[in-house]
């Protein structure tokens, strides 16, 4: 046996883990702060996410398309309630599938897609707590960091977007991940590795992250090593093309890779987004991409205006450059002339927003705030106050905090408060205690109150109907040869009422029916129509 040589009184192997022993637990305790304030912002932000999040806002066609989806994960339906036909990948709504064990731990609600909200809270916190690392690895101070949590998670946007159940609230805590592994101190090859695989499942979550891909790469090679560049590019890039090419690969083993009669297809559900119409320019009034602008300015036009403004000027700032030009392509795809823009593309945007807002903030204070006081006190009390216990970022927050808090009390305020949604939950009551048999019974509904019909007992797909498949999916049109005559009961909601044109049966139906029921007023109203023979 080799014995190690004593130096000191202690063998060079004690020495050796001493040190990485002592190295470890300074590690600790410096990060120990960090971990205290992250804590207690994530804690705050899930707390005014959370109150009232079942009843504000009003639940959405998309929040039920992604849960009747995760339904049918869950049941070994396939990958959709219906034919699967790529519209998005579906990794999104495996996610939502996988974390349906989270509502069963509280008491059920009037409504599935009410009460699955909470699924949102642990996705919420986690990014909450990513944006935090994130603002922390590329330099800025600790207000800083916690600065950009308070936007991220805390303002009237974020508290009414965030809630709902989004494809894009999964891809964006991916995609943090991504930044936070790609510019990590170590530098190490497995993070850039790591990194390629959340860009990835961020990608296959929600297919528009894709376009944030250049500035993830340009912080790969930021964050690495002149001398191992090379292998963290590749690592990085490997990654990422081998997990989403599983995606199209699926789609070439069913045969559905390529446009064709009588199946749906990777390449024509891509080409129909590509070239989907209806949202017009941003910028002309009255198109629905700027009434979309519209709401997004009416629930936070500071973050809307400042988050715009900052990720522009942050690429001035070298150590914030990759996050500010994953910003500003979000920013310059969303004012495309044309195509379309869905309200939750702003969820993308969002912790870029914040996060450049706060990197300026502390750019700001280090580099024109810092001096100016150093020689104010200097020449006016001779005081020579050293950076580190010149409190500068406390006086600016508190300006911060007395524009921005009343705003933002405001819009947060409603978020806790208002009911949205009883018209929906009630819809659902009644027709689980009035409309009978069930098993047997047809009822067009929108894909909001579809989960609840699947849970109360009506036929999946064909029994339950979501409104859309009436008229333009073959497996169903086959299954009602008489037309609006094979239809028992339809729901009228804001979504159905919105096309009847282009669903003639849809419409007949309606045409044909008395309301037995009516909940809610105005645009929000709901029609429980019975449709006669």
């Amino acid at each position: 046996m080799t014995l190690s040589p004593v130096i000191g009184g202690m063998t060079s192997r004690g020495r050796m883990t001493h040190r990485i022993t002592g190295q470890w637990m300074a590690n600790q305790w410096r990060a120990k702060p960090d971990r205290l304030i992250v804590a207690g912002l994530v804690a705050l932000v899930v707390v005014v996410q959370g109150v009232n999040i079942a009843n504000f806002p009003t639940v959405s066609d998309d929040e039920g398309t992604y849960l009747a989806q995760a339904w049918a994960i869950q049941h070994g339906k396939g990958l959709a309630h219906y034919s699967y036909w790529y519209d998005h990948p579906p990794l999104g709504w495996i996610q939502i599938a996988a974390l349906s064990w989270v509502p069963a731990l509280f008491d059920h609600g009037a409504m599935v897609v009410m009460h699955a909200r909470v699924i949102m809270l642990p996705v919420t916190a986690i990014c909450s707590a990513l944006v935090y690392v994130l603002a922390r690895r590329i330099g800025m101070a600790r207000w800083a960091a916690a600065l950009a949590v308070v936007v991220y998670g805390l303002s009237p946007l974020s508290v009414t977007m965030q809630r709902e159940i989004y494809l894009d609230n999964f891809a964006v805590v991916w995609m943090v991940a991504a930044f936070v592994l790609a510019l990590s101190p170590r530098r190490h090859l497995w993070h850039h590795v790591a990194a390629g695989f959340c860009a990835a499942v961020s990608i296959l979550s929600k297919e528009t992250m894709l376009v944030v891909a250049p500035a993830l790469l340009w912080a790969v090679w930021q964050g690495s090593d002149k001398a191992t560049r090379k292998f963290s590019l590749t690592g990085f890039i490997s990654t990422v093309a081998l997990i989403v090419a599983q995606y199209p690969l699926y789609a070439l083993l069913k045969g559905e890779l390529f446009a064709g009669p009588g199946h749906n297809s990777l390449f024509g559900a891509i080409s129909y987004q590509l070239g989907r119409k209806g949202g017009g320019n941003i910028f002309r009034t009255g198109s629905v991409s700027n009434l979309t602008l519209h709401w997004w300015l009416v629930r936070d036009p500071v973050l809307m205006y400042a988050g715009t403004a900052a990720v522009f000027a942050a690429l001035a700032v070298r150590r914030l450059r990759p996050v500010a030009l994953a910003g500003v392509i979000l920013v310059v795809v969303g004012c495309r002339p044309t195509g379309y823009l869905p309200a939750m593309y702003v969820i993308q945007a969002i912790p870029f927003f914040a996060v450049c807002v706060a990197g300026l903030a502390d750019e700001a204070v280090r580099l024109l705030m810092l001096e100016w006081t150093r020689l104010f006190l200097r020449r006016f009390w001779h005081w020579d106050v050293p950076w580190r216990r010149l409190d500068v970022a406390a006086l600016s927050g508190v300006v911060a905090v007395g524009l921005i808090a009343p705003l933002w009390q405001t819009g947060d305020a409603t978020a806790d408060t208002a009911f949205t949604n009883d018209q929906y939950a009630q819809a659902s009551a009644w027709i689980r205690d009035h409309v009978p048999d069930h098993a047997h019974t047809r009822i067009v509904v929108d894909d909001a109150i579809w989960p609840d019909l699947a849970g109360q007992g009506f036929q999946p797909g064909l029994g339950a109907i979501w409104f859309y498949k009436v008229d333009l999916d073959p497996a169903v049109t086959r299954t009602l040869p008489h037309g609006w005559k094979d239809i028992d009961y339809v729901v009228s909601t804001s979504v159905i009422r919105q096309d009847p044109n282009g669903l003639p049966t849809v419409r007949a139906a309606m045409e044909h029916s008395v309301p037995v029921a009516t909940f809610g007023a105005g645009d929000q109203r709901i029609d429980i129509l019975k449709v006669g023979k």
